[in-house]
């Protein structure tokens, strides 16, 4: 039997968009501004057209305006340039999504950085990252957002905590541990040149795992009591053929020792999309310079 809390995602998201909801129609009541989320897809990849989708379907039900652009696997990077450029001028459009990963002819990281810095709602932009490095206020990244998300909404007092983030992607592993760092913890980063990595895990209060490796933080690396963030989607091979998702975290016996915890799927993922919200809200509000509306970074509480 599991003894931690489990921590679920849906819910959580559930309730942050109601607040987002709620601001995005003082918005509109206030100002007569409706936020622009500007979706672009290059491609037929399955799993980022069930994301785009998603994105596109949360933007409508919170109550603002959603843009597709679906282009062919065989737009060059010069035609996407363009797409972006007009999108960074178009005034309606206040957050600009370009789904990665891109086709391999199209460099990334040229088109992360032809996204206006102000739109950037995937927090990808160097000045972004830049700016939440100089403790400045930016457009956070989606995922590390959510985790800092379902931290406060279980530890009300994190302040001095010991924070472990496994990992040191830009996507996650580095801006999570800054959020940390922003709400005074005390943050280590490990990745697969740390040395004692179980023993190193145990002293953490909080545990961020975000590796991308099946279920390789086992039960005994986690210190009775603490959280544990599992932001890890790994897909491992079942009799059946169809595969099952599972997280960086071995959940099942980790749940037994930790005193909450995420489940896979269930649990970071659904923050993901509805904070990608919170950033298209807060970019509306920043464009034109609006401070009466109020950007939801706290959950609400459970009613």
């Amino acid at each position: 039997m599991s003894s931690a809390i489990i921590i679920d995602g849906k819910e959580a998201s559930s309730r942050l968009k109601t607040a987002i909801a709620i601001s995005v129609a003082a918005l509109k009541a206030k100002h007569n501004i409706v936020p622009g989320l500007a979706t672009v897809l290059v491609g037929e990849d399955p799993a980022s057209q069930v994301y785009v989708r998603s994105k596109q379907k949360t933007a409508t039900a919170a109550g603002m305006n959603s843009f597709q652009h679906d282009l062919p696997v065989t737009t060059s990077q010069n035609d996407l340039l363009v797409l972006v450029r007009k999108l960074n001028a178009n005034p309606a459009v206040h957050g600009i999504l370009v789904q990665l990963p891109l086709p391999k002819h199209i460099d990334q990281f040229a088109i992360i950085t032809a996204i206006a810095p102000a739109k950037d709602v995937d927090g990808l932009h160097p000045e972004s990252a830049g700016r939440l490095l100089a403790g400045g206020d930016s457009l956070v990244s989606c995922t590390p957002m959510g985790c800092i998300m379902l931290i406060n909404d279980v530890m009300p007092a994190i302040a001095g905590k010991h924070a472990v983030v496994l990992g040191r992607s830009i996507l996650v592993g580095k801006p999570v541990s800054l959020l940390l760092l922003n709400e005074n913890c005390t943050v280590t980063m490990a990745h697969s040149k740390t040395q004692d990595l179980p023993a190193l895990c145990r002293s953490a209060d909080i545990l961020v795992a975000a590796v991308g490796k099946a279920e390789m933080v086992k039960g005994d690396w986690i210190k009775p009591g603490a959280t544990v963030i599992d932001v890890g989607i790994n897909r491992i091979p079942t009799p059946d053929g169809k595969g099952r998702l599972v997280g960086d975290v071995d959940y099942l016996a980790a749940s037994k020792v930790a005193g909450a915890i995420t489940p896979v799927p269930g649990g970071v993922g659904p923050m993901t999309i509805a904070c990608l919200m919170v950033n298209t809200l807060k970019a509306a509000c920043q464009q034109h310079g609006i401070k009466d509306v109020t950007i939801p970074l706290r959950l609400l509480p459970k009613a």
